[in-house]
């Protein structure tokens, strides 16, 4: 069937399987808006996923790759503490007021339950090696929106549980502040901006970073998404797309109409991405935020968890 230069139609795919791939095979997510290059004073990414950190274990731990990893709480058994880098927030400013910048980072730790605490922490780079100079916990399941540096403070933009919500799904918004005080890194008062709804996405742009389970997106298959009042629109791989998108019942859930979309010819690796894409946005139900990414999550037709992951354009 040949296809023809913008003509509209409507995209109805089924779920297609066997593209997927899991974590463990070495997937790269790409960095978020949160993400700054390196400046000359402060330590890198790279360096950063060695460094050794404080107050987040009884001890200081030093990360390997990104990682590290305690004795398991009863010998032979699996669980055990570990902590690892969240590479898609790096932060650059001066936070101590001494002229050069240093580095904001956040953590994650786990005990091998369900809860997963996230800490932020302020590197700086010294003749002497990294060290760190202020760490502070974020909490709990804590999600991250946004962040940056302003007037020598950390502000981070994010959603959190509520007065009445479960540990598992926050509904709240907020804005939280630290800053170094006497070497300690210290919050200022919360401040909760309101409850999660689409108003917290309309006029903003994102870009597709992870289609489904870890799968990397194929280079040169730019898939976006754009939130404008009662409509989605955006790239596709190949063709353009919109469709409406309406609040659910509950905070986060949402309802996507049938996407209209360009019909052009494309290289069939386009096509593969953008059927596959198009597919699970029709199943996505919910929406949240990850490590400052964009989250759309669902089931497929097969009851298969859909997540898709978007990174801020603006």
């Amino acid at each position: 069937m040949h296809r023809l230069m913008m003509v509209w139609v409507v995209v109805s795919g089924v779920l297609l399987q066997g593209y997927a791939h899991s974590a463990d095979e070495g997937v790269a997510m790409s960095r978020t808006a949160m993400s700054e290059e390196p400046s000359e004073d402060a330590p890198g990414p790279d360096e950063l996923g060695n460094a050794t950190y404080d107050g987040i274990q009884d001890s200081p731990v030093t990360l390997a790759s990104g990682k590290w990893e305690g004795k398991p709480y009863v010998e032979g058994g699996a669980s055990r503490p570990t902590v690892g880098l969240v590479e898609e927030l790096y932060l650059t400013g001066d936070m101590n007021g001494d002229g050069r910048d240093e580095a904001i980072v956040m953590l994650w730790e786990s005990s091998g339950g369900t809860g997963s605490n996230s800490y932020l922490a302020v590197m700086d780079k010294k003749p002497e090696g990294i060290t760190n100079i202020g760490t502070a916990l974020i909490g709990d399941r804590v999600k991250l929106r946004r962040g940056k540096i302003a007037g020598g403070a950390i502000y981070l933009d994010v959603l959190q549980a509520g007065e009445t919500d479960a540990m598992c799904c926050p509904t709240a918004l907020a804005t939280r502040v630290w800053s170094l005080h006497d070497g300690q890194l210290r919050e200022g008062k919360i401040e909760v901006t309101g409850k999660l709804s689409l108003a917290v996405l309309d006029g903003s742009e994102w870009v597709l970073s992870e289609l489904n389970s870890g799968m990397t997106i194929a280079e040169g298959a730019e898939v976006t998404l754009a939130f404008a009042s009662d409509r989605i629109s955006g790239k596709s791989a190949c063709n353009r797309y919109s469709a409406s998108i309406e609040e659910g019942e509950d905070p986060g859930s949402l309802i996507i109409g049938p996407a209209m979309g360009t019909r052009m010819a494309c290289p069939e690796e386009l096509m593969t991405v953008e059927e596959l894409y198009l597919a699970s946005l029709s199943q996505v139900s919910s929406f949240s935020f990850h490590n400052g990414s964009l989250s759309m999550n669902g089931l497929s037709k097969e009851d298969k968890p859909i997540r898709m992951l978007f990174s801020r354009r603006k």
